[in-house]
């Protein structure tokens, strides 16, 4: 839009803030832009460093990230390997809770809850059967 700014241009600012603020006025305003021009070229290299480190500080996470292994069920040792006819082949006896049929593992026994521990039963209840 304006395009650089070359030395007539430069000297027309110059004659015209001359005429707006004097020539005693001047100086100061030179010197207060110069503080200004060099606080925001601060500033803004702080806020440069600022990124740049935080972008190392996040690189430096991601190397030195552990990943938890994955895990998976452990593979059985003790099972023959499947054939064709074993697995269309339905067992004609049924088995027990705990005896395994022909060709396969025993299963888990189920879980069996308990009651709980006489402490923890309700002392209304106690009451009941007295």
């Amino acid at each position: 839009m304006f395009g650089t700014l070359g030395g007539p241009e430069l000297f027309l600012i110059l004659v015209v803030a001359l005429i707006v603020f004097g020539p005693r006025k001047l100086p100061e305003i030179g010197k207060s832009m110069g503080k200004m021009m060099a606080e925001f070229r601060k500033a803004s290299q702080d806020f440069q460093r600022t990124i740049e480190e935080e972008v190392e500080a996040e690189k430096l996470r991601e190397a030195t990230r552990i990943e938890p292994p994955a895990w998976s069920a452990p593979a059985p040792a003790a099972l023959p390997p499947a054939t064709a006819s074993s697995t269309s082949e339905t067992p004609s006896t049924t088995a027990t809770a705990g005896e395994a049929t022909p060709g396969t593992t025993p299963a888990a026994p189920a879980p069996v809850e308990t009651a709980p521990p006489a402490e923890t039963v309700s002392r209304g209840a106690s009451t009941e059967s007295k």
